[in-house]
């Protein structure tokens, strides 16, 4: 727990401090006042907690404050922190490979949320974990996107079906999940385009891939998660609906949490969505690739330790 804690913590760095410096260290040993609470509102909502969830936090800390007028920084902190996992409670995604292998992950974004990146973590993850992965270039759209997983993958050291930028997405992951059932893989996971000429043409891709794997397995892709940038705050909110109506998610992966001071949107997608988060990016390195845990999530913000 602890080792995991920091590493929310580290990633999370932004998002903290960017709600420590509005507060003057409010959670440290000085005590709860007016003035406290309107500096704590405001972090609140820079960080984009979004007016559900800061008002919660707020009025539970001014009722333990009302009962107690001594009430301590760290005695707010745990309130603030034991209102945030209730309010994500549901909101951890659980993974288990099912009977029916291989089970299709397709990773779904828009350009420049870290989806191509986030697909070879993910696969690397699988692998440490000796469970048996494949991925599958399908960004075909995107020229960088198919060199991309494929550095990603020989560093890494990851199976990989490819082919070239412009050819068939669909193809190619039909090709993948031969690839995969041919060689005995737990999972196979799908880096899908993120822009096509308009919304609805990628709309149509996406839903051609999913025929064409159908074709083998008619519950495929059994998971379909959206890849959001946690630094593009509520906005990201809008984007998952979009993704939701037309290809019905089963998931999200929260990116680049450690380069925000937003990291706050996470509740509000929640919120809104009641999607499970899977994971979250905390950094650049493989291993930033973390499952979320509420509980350590609402630690983390509020800085507290074990």
């Amino acid at each position: 727990m602890f080792s995991l804690l920091k590493k929310f913590k580290d990633g999370l760095t932004k998002t903290v401090a960017a709600i420590a410096a509005k507060t003057h260290g409010l959670f440290g040993g000085r005590k709860i006042d007016a003035a406290s609470l309107d500096e704590l509102e405001e972090a609140l909502y820079t960080a984009d907690f979004g007016v559900e969830t800061t008002t919660e936090i707020l009025e539970e800390i001014k009722t333990a404050y009302k009962k107690d007028p001594t009430l301590q920084g760290r005695q707010a902190a745990e309130i603030g922190a034991a209102v945030l996992r209730r309010v994500l409670a549901g909101a951890e995604g659980w993974l288990q490979p099912g009977a029916g292998r291989p089970e299709v992950i397709a990773m779904i974004g828009v350009n420049g949320s870290g989806k191509t990146t986030t697909t070879a973590k993910l696969a690397h993850k699988f692998k440490a974990e000796k469970q048996t992965v494949i991925v599958a270039a399908c960004d075909t759209f995107r020229a960088a996107a198919v060199e991309q997983l494929k550095s990603w993958a020989t560093r890494l050291d990851l199976d990989i079906v490819a082919s070239h930028t412009g050819a068939d997405a669909a193809a190619v992951a039909f090709d993948a999940w031969q690839a995969a059932k041919a060689r005995g893989k737990d999972w196979l996971i799908v880096d899908t385009a993120g822009r096509l000429h308009t919304k609805d043409n990628l709309m149509e891709e996406l839903a051609k891939i999913r025929r064409v794997l159908q074709k083998h397995d008619a519950a495929a892709p059994q998971h379909r998660w959206l890849v959001v940038d946690g630094s593009l705050g509520a906005n990201s909110i809008e984007q998952a609906k979009v993704f939701h109506k037309s290809f019905g998610l089963t998931g999200l992966i929260v990116t680049k949490l450690d380069g925000t001071s937003r990291g706050g949107a996470i509740v509000g997608i929640w919120r809104q969505l009641k999607i499970p988060i899977y994971f979250i990016g905390l950094g650049e390195q493989p291993d930033d690739l973390q499952p979320f845990s509420a509980e350590t999530y609402a630690r983390a913000i509020f800085g507290l330790e074990q």
